[in-house]
């Protein structure tokens, strides 16, 4: 039955992998493995455990039991991720992140390449990567006109927005599914990976600058025509920003999971977008016509209906799939394997930053934290949120920063492979060692 077991998971994994060879969205794959491990679970009545982190055992329970137990964790997740997508939305609704066009006036290349890579460090801590590398792709376009510099500005911001999210709470699912899972807190997650986070950044970034492709300037700059197109962008920008920042402090101050957080961060955005708006709020009217979005929906319900829903529903799947693998024992199983052949932990996590460069790295995060049962904030999570974060950025299809990239830009792999992998794997290797160092030497003593 294990082998069955394996089976389904390696099939269903294998379909989601190769999504754009099958043209199967990867959602669809992810709900029916996730559907199948469970009822198979139930038909075949396989004993199920919950993983006792303090004993570091396997405890027996009942499946509606842990059912419910990981579908309460992954809900967490899920409505966090909810309440952030829709507060990025309704700031895009008044065209705030428009404001950021204004701060760019340089048309020195290596200066614009500096600051893209800035605004991408630090916008993915706040926003996360994924809406980061939009925003800056779309701001590039604005920019740039010769598609082929834009290729590279474009392979630079999917680096700096990977090693932006890994240091912060907010900024990558997967740092955000340890945070949520209380295998890491804010403070000391930025105390270990925001080093090594810049470290990141700096490299291939520095490597860049000094290449022909960063030197000279610029054929056009912005227009005009690029400035918000709401009065209120700005306002909205800076309000969206800081309640979703705010959210880490919730946390600390209240010990309230920080979903409970965003929520209240996303109903005082919300509000403010009402009283902005002259659309009279309307939460059961919904007209179809998107010319007439402004004029008949809330910002809120606008909002709500742009929110990508798929990637909602694929990481619902993927985690409960885990969660299967997880209750049957399997993990704890394969990490006490894996510790036995390979005595280094550092090397296993460095595989696993590596391995998030193929596949995707929120299976392979909900994967580590059946494995191992670390205590909160030990230095390994840190070095899973850090290396899981960066090391998507070594292909273009590791991370989903660099697959919206791709897709935005038509980047093609074998170029990103050629031009931009090397300086990925520059900044993973240098953040990886500043880790270590910052943890034997520094935090250590």
């Amino acid at each position: 039955m294990e082998t069955l077991i394996i089976i389904i998971f390696l099939v269903g994994y294998l379909a989601i992998t190769l999504e754009h060879n099958l043209k199967i969205d990867k959602l669809i794959p992810a709900l029916a493995m996730m559907a199948i491990l469970w009822a198979v679970i139930a038909l075949a009545h396989l004993p199920v455990f919950e993983v006792n982190a303090e004993l570091k055992e396997l405890e027996p329970t009942h499946l509606d039991e842990i059912l419910l137990h990981h579908l309460g964790k992954t809900a967490e997740i899920l409505v966090f991720l909810l309440g952030a997508m829709t507060i990025v939305e309704i700031i895009d609704y008044f065209d705030g992140f428009a404001t950021i066009k204004g701060y760019i006036r340089t048309r020195s290349k290596r200066k614009l390449l500096w600051m893209f890579s800035i605004l991408a460090f630090i916008l993915s801590a706040i926003i996360d990567n994924l809406t980061a590398t939009i925003v800056l792709v779309t701001i590039l376009q604005k920019v740039i006109k010769d598609r082929e510099a834009r290729l590279w500005f474009a392979g630079l911001i999917i680096i700096n927005a990977n090693a932006g999210g890994a240091w912060s709470p907010i900024g990558d699912v997967t740092t955000t599914m340890l945070w949520i899972a209380n295998k890491v807190s804010a403070l000391s997650l930025i105390e270990h990976v925001l080093l090594p986070s810049i470290m990141c950044t700096l490299v291939p970034t520095f490597i860049a600058s000094r290449s022909k492709v960063f030197s000279g300037q610029l054929e056009s700059g912005m227009t005009d025509e690029d400035k918000p197109k709401s009065k209120y962008g700005p306002v909205m920008l800076y309000l969206g920003l800081g309640a979703i920042v705010f959210v880490p402090f919730f946390k600390t101050i209240t010990h309230l999971p920080p979903y409970v957080g965003m929520m209240l961060s996303l109903a005082v955005v919300a509000t403010f977008a009402e009283i902005y708006s002259s659309a009279k709020f309307s939460i059961s009217s919904v007209d179809k016509e998107e010319s007439d979005a402004h004029a008949s929906h809330s910002p809120v319900h606008a909002s709500l209906s742009k929110i990508e829903l798929p990637s909602i529903l694929f990481f619902l799947g993927i985690l409960l799939a885990v969660a299967a693998l997880e209750s049957l024992g399997y993990l704890f199983h394969y990490a006490e394997s894996l510790n036995e052949a390979i005595p280094n932990t550092d090397i296993v996590v460095l595989l696993l930053g590596a391995g998030s460069a193929v596949i995707d790295n929120v299976p392979l995060v909900a994967a580590s934290m059946g494995m191992f049962s670390a205590e909160l904030d030990n230095p390994l999570w840190h070095f899973i949120a850090y290396s899981a974060g960066t090391g998507g950025s070594m292909l273009i299809i590791g991370s989903a920063a660099g697959v919206v990239a791709m897709g935005m830009e038509k980047i093609d792999f074998f170029w990103y492979l050629r031009k931009i992998a090397w300086l990925a794997l520059a900044g993973f290797l240098a953040g990886a060692v500043t880790f270590i160092l910052l943890r034997d030497f520094v935090l250590n003593v």
